[in-house]
């Protein structure tokens, strides 16, 4: 099998020799940002939503990115290129960059560029025809007093925490609250509930991440015209919902099924969530930054 090439500042390394520093901030204490992006059918979907995200979190914790956003695009797409791919996920991450063993970040000379483009499967085949199983996690969302859920960090140990819960549990996935008792999101996708032909999802001020399958979402709802709002949501909405999906880049978009025991609807992946999840399917393939051109 042929080695894939990793990016890192500018130059491509086989995989067995990309390395970074021990000293490197992201490493030592998490202290960086990342985009995790899908390519289809030698298209990017979302990619300039993608890096729009990824500057803002960068103006969000005092990071320059080394790049301007069009060598960072092309950089990108060159990854890809090498490794010969026309469907599969990129990583894209920015480490404050190689320091000492101090928490300042002012040692850190310059921020480091990784780029990683492989294939990803997050979810067995199955779970997208018969759906998710849910369970509730007593690790609470990191409150945005502390850290904006819409910056996009390396540190995500807070989602990998309730993650474990959800593995030990059984269960496809955790649900998440906020210190007030409110839905935020599941470890690692936003959650949408449908009732009575309304879909809603749980606004970001609760505690989600601003995810660009999300907003993804909410123009399929408006171009197929179907009811989409935010709202605060507890769990009590998600057990007596008609139906349940979770999205996000790695995940797409799944039905979920069942949460703490209590099947959602009848159980199986609804009508309106198979609508949504068909137009997706349909946008991935037909849209996006071209790859090969």
């Amino acid at each position: 099998m042929k080695s894939l090439q990793i990016y890192i500042d500018g130059e491509f390394f086989p995989e067995a020799d990309a390395k970074v520093s021990v000293f490197d901030h992201g490493l030592l204490y998490g202290d960086g940002i990342f985009e995790g992006i899908r390519f289809y059918n030698g298209r990017v979907f979302e990619l300039e939503a993608h890096l729009a995200r990824l500057w803002d979190s960068a103006k969000a914790i005092c990071l320059t990115i080394p790049l301007t956003v069009e060598e960072l695009q092309e950089a990108t797409l060159e990854t890809i290129r090498r490794n010969e791919l026309r469907d599969g996920y990129i990583r894209l991450l920015i480490t404050r960059g190689v320091g000492n063993l101090g928490l300042s970040p002012d040692r850190c000379k310059k921020a480091s560029v990784i780029i990683i483009a492989s294939t990803i499967q997050l979810y067995p085949a199955e779970k997208y025809a018969v759906g998710m199983e849910m369970v509730t996690c007593s690790t609470r969302r990191c409150s945005p007093a502390a850290l904006s859920p819409a910056v996009k960090s390396l540190n995500y140990l807070n989602n990998i925490m309730a993650k474990i819960e959800a593995t030990h549990a059984g269960a496809d996935e955790g649900l998440m609250l906020n210190e007030e008792g409110y839905v935020a999101e599941c470890t690692g996708d936003n959650i949408f509930v449908i009732k009575n032909g309304r879909v809603t999802t749980p606004p970001i001020s609760s505690g989600a991440l601003c995810g660009i399958t999300r907003r993804v979402v909410f123009e399929i709802c408006a171009d197929i015209g179907i009811p989409i709002c935010e709202a605060q949501m507890t769990r009590y909405d998600v057990y007596t919902a008609d139906e349940c999906f979770l999205t996000g880049t790695a995940a797409e978009v799944i039905a979920a099924i069942r949460l703490d025991t209590r099947a959602i609807g009848t159980g199986k992946p609804g009508a309106l969530t198979e609508r949504i999840i068909a137009r997706f399917r349909e946008l991935t393939q037909s849209t996006g930054t071209p790859i090969y051109s």
